[in-house]
């Protein structure tokens, strides 16, 4: 059974009939889902991930202090923060072969009652999900990744909804300065600094040059489907799964795991011309930039000048880079 089943069963098992008989007027103030870090967050987990920090357990997701009714008082203040805690603590301590944490994992608990202000400032800066430039070009694409998988059960507020639906694409402009800035990196790491590097003798240095230009290949491809590139040790597995170019993941592994020697070289040179290529196709046909070339560089600007606002446009092009 994958987490977020595992975590649908328990709450519809043991979390709803706890708010409905003993929290009825707190209920429908409640966001119950699970959400965040993890790989069963995404659907990724399995046997080998479940050795730590694997539990049933789910999320309620409650309005900050500050949030109140028609009567001034919060909705959920904190002596019913307390007292939900409390009953979710109380909850069985093993569900379908499966035990639940007695401590909290490193980083703090993932699962219990958690003030939406509290997770918001945790996942992306904004205890009210509301980023600014700087914050959209800044935060890791994983970290967005986070903040909007998973699943919602029950979300009668639709506060905490409303604010996934908000991060869930990139406003368009951030996403062309980001496409233009990985095209860039493209250029330099892989027809540009791979071969340069190799004429030296540093197969090291080769073999860091193809990792850049693999990693912001991925972030293209990623961009390019309107998708946030989670964390790195799922993005090959989400990669084969995104909507835009899901074919570059096998070229795209082939280049970091074979060797630099004499007679892998030009098979790497190869498959680094083929998907820039691609990249360049699909961004033609995306309506991302009007010229056709398989130049990276040259594309790049033509997408950075696409970017509507001035102030952003005429950042370095290299802005939004991880």
């Amino acid at each position: 059974m994958k987490g977020l089943e595992l975590a649908r069963a328990f709450y519809d098992e043991y979390g709803a009939p706890m708010l409905e008989e003993r929290f009825p007027e707190l209920a429908p103030y409640i966001c119950a889902g699970l959400v965040g870090s993890g790989s069963e967050c995404y659907g990724y987990d399995d046997e080998v991930s479940r050795d730590h920090d694997f539990e049933p357990g789910f999320c309620l997701f409650i309005p900050d202090e500050n949030i109140t009714g028609e009567d001034g008082n919060p909705l959920i203040d904190s002596r019913a923060e307390f007292r939900l805690s409390r009953a979710y603590a109380s909850l069985p301590k093993e569900y379908l072969g499966f035990g639940r944490n007695l401590i909290n994992p490193v980083g703090g608990s993932r699962h219990g009652v958690i003030r939406m202000g509290d997770f918001w400032k945790k996942a992306v800066g904004a205890p009210d999900g509301v980023l600014d430039v700087r914050s959209w070009l800044s935060l890791p694409e994983y970290a967005l990744a986070e903040a909007i998988n998973g699943e919602i059960f029950r979300d009668d507020l639709g506060m905490f909804s409303a604010i996934r639906r908000g991060l869930r694409r990139y406003p368009e402009d951030i996403r062309k300065k980001k496409i233009a800035g990985y095209l860039l990196i493209m250029e330099q790491s892989g027809e540009y600094n791979y071969p340069r590097t190799l004429s030296h003798g540093e197969t090291g240095a080769a073999q860091l040059a193809v990792y850049e230009f693999v990693k912001a290949s991925m972030h293209v491809a990623f961009l390019l489907g309107g998708e946030y590139m989670p964390y790195y040790k799922w993005a090959f597995r989400a990669l084969k799964d995104t909507k835009v170019l899901p074919a570059l993941a096998k070229p795209l592994e082939e280049l970091l795991s074979t060797p630099n020697d004499e007679s892998s070289v030009r098979e790497k040179k190869d498959l680094i011309s083929h998907v820039s290529s691609v990249v360049a196709k699909t961004i033609l046909l995306c309506g991302i930039a009007d010229i056709e070339t398989d130049n990276l560089e040259r594309l790049a600007y033509a997408v950075n000048d696409r970017v509507k606002d001035p102030t952003l446009r005429t950042m370095n092009i290299l802005a939004g880079v991880e």
